[in-house]
């Protein structure tokens, strides 16, 4: 799923250093969301990686239920929070699990085996059940091939919800009544399907009025519309029911014809190049889609469109292959290894390249795509949602051999979950499960990234002494504020306010024009808006 891509070069802006002389100054402009954002701006979750229960392999999957999170993978054992591998309080766990998502906690009596890894885990709209497809065969030792029902109420596997599917189930969608799926089989409960099936919630038997096809590749991901009269799909395919409809369109609940989907966000495949959609989620009247390619800039990014008719709303095109996306209010929470937003007039292209792993943006248009569009794309200039100020670090994995972080991200109104193959998260060991928390919730402890020291230059015509310094940056704050400390002084002798980002870091400089007689060396104190503190080393002394 690793997507290739060709790399351009985008230059950065020039921003003017700060020049003081013994007086603060506020540079202009307004900071970038993050979790103390500008008013009107949605906030983020805060960087900072909450506690979690972790896993042994990989996480492709979860969805959450009230305050429970049910991941399915490919893995076998969980242990606690800061445990190593081996611990002795690890615990079995095959290929699926659940923790709860304000503690990061596992649910005991949520235990588990699937004979295969899971692919695909999604919740019924009354939240009483989760279905699990994938490629596994038993749970529990007990026939289910492929899809398997979980009473939330219970933790027990469904006894008379067990139908069987031929190959890898890869995306499920349900209503209270009807359990929609899709992946790349050709047989349900020994009749003909095409990659696309519907059962019965009450008891796993075929809905023989859906069937629909997807024609020529496999499904990777469903959502039903609100209203529930439609199935939005997305995957590999080109055509669905034998129409032209590249990665992503929608079908009718009941009767499983061609419905109305009118954006072409994933252009048609040329070759061995292709994109696809590999998740979709739905909040209010839009649904959000993730998408990879596979070729030199093919479309990497997400969009929205209205679930209704498929009228596009926006669409981003960071490239970097995107395998989940979550909606969170007014922010859009996704997965990837993003290495060029310049789409969004962000982040650009780096040389050696440079991964961002988890990204959030708006739920909403903000302008228009600032970056030329890509390879075979159906539109140019299109509207973009801007990227919010959120960038924790997770580590790539190495368990798939695909080298990814993150694969999967689910939440609730005050709590987000990453699930993958990552081994640590801001540079602390926690492997494949990992939480964060809005403001009010989270312990805001993620300071502004360390810097080098300042230099300090003493002017040839008078005591006046030159204090530069490159501006540092924050994982989940756009403003920061600087503060110049001279020798051993506790008490600022200057404070300056600048935004930077990691890919934008001004030079900053204050002129100390009367220093003390005698030589002096210089520190700088950065602090967030929450109050936490990175202070430089110390300057070379300079003065006289």
């Amino acid at each position: 799923m690793r997507a290739l891509t060709r790399r351009r070069r985008a230059g950065l802006g020039t921003i003017a250093a700060a020049a003081l002389v013994g007086t603060a100054f506020v540079p202009f402009g307004a900071a970038g969301a993050d979790t103390s954002p500008p008013t009107g701006t949605p906030a983020t979750v805060s960087a900072d990686a909450l506690p979690t229960w972790q896993v042994d392999g990989v996480v492709w999957s979860m969805t959450t239920v009230g305050n429970i999170v049910y991941a399915t993978g490919n893995f076998t054992k969980a242990r606690p929070p800061g445990a190593a591998a081996g611990d002795a309080r690890e615990v079995p766990r095959k290929n699926i699990l659940a923790f709860n998502l304000l503690t990061g906690e596992l649910v005991t009596s949520f235990d588990h085996s699937l004979d295969g890894q899971g692919l695909r885990v999604v919740a019924s709209p009354d939240g009483k059940r989760v279905y699990v497809g994938g490629e596994f065969t038993t749970v529990d030792g007990q026939p289910r091939t492929r899809l398997a029902a979980f009473d939330t109420a219970t933790g027990d596997l469904v006894a008379n919800f067990a139908p069987k599917v031929s190959n890898k189930v890869r995306g499920i969608a349900a209503t209270d009544s009807t359990v929609y799926f899709g992946g790349n089989f050709f047989n349900v409960n020994g009749k003909s399907r095409q990659r696309l099936a519907a059962v019965k919630a009450a008891d796993g038997t075929n809905v023989d009025t859906w069937k629909p096809t997807a024609d020529d590749d496999e499904v990777m991901a469903l959502a039903v519309a609100p209203g529930g009269e439609r199935v939005i799909i997305g995957g590999k395919f080109q055509k669905l029911n034998g129409t032209a409809k590249v990665g992503v369109g929608a079908v009718d609940t009941g009767t499983g014809a061609l419905a109305t989907w009118t954006s072409r966000p994933v252009p048609t495949r040329q070759g061995s190049n292709f994109s696809y959609v590999t998740d979709l989620f739905v909040q209010g009247d839009t649904v959000f889609g993730a998408a990879n390619g596979e070729g030199g800039h093919w479309y990497d990014g997400r969009f929205a469109a209205k679930a209704d008719n498929g009228d596009l709303v926006w669409l981003d095109n960071c490239y970097g292959a995107t395998y989940g996306i979550f909606a969170q209010g007014k922010s859009v929470y996704s997965v990837s290894h993003a290495h060029d937003c310049s789409s969004l007039g962000a982040f650009p292209e780096t040389s050696p390249t440079t991964w961002h792993r988890a990204l959030a943006e708006t739920s909403y248009a903000t302008g228009t795509d600032k970056a030329l569009p890509g390879s075979n794309s159906n539109y140019s200039r299109q509207p973009v949602p801007s990227l919010l100020h959120w960038f924790p670090t997770l580590a790539m994995g190495s368990f798939t051999k695909q080298y990814q972080a993150a694969w999967a991200v689910t939440g609730n109104s005050d709590y987000i979950a990453m699930g993958g193959e990552f081994p640590s998260v801001n540079g602390k060991a926690q492997q494949g499960l990992v939480r964060f928390a809005l403001r009010e919730k989270a312990p805001n402890k993620s300071a502004p990234v360390a810097m080098t020291a300042p230099s300090a230059r003493k002017s040839l015509l008078s005591r006046r002494i030159t204090v530069s310094w490159k501006a540092t940056w924050d994982m989940d704050n756009t403003a920061l504020k600087y503060e110049v400390l001279r020798d051993s002084g506790t008490t600022p002798i200057a404070t300056l306010n600048q935004n930077s980002t990691f890919w934008s870091l001004p030079n900053m400089s204050y002129v100390d024009a009367s220093p003390p007689a005698g030589q002096h060396t210089y520190k700088i104190k950065v602090t967030d808006p929450l109050g936490n503190v990175t202070v430089s080393p110390a300057s070379g002394a300079a003065g006289r």
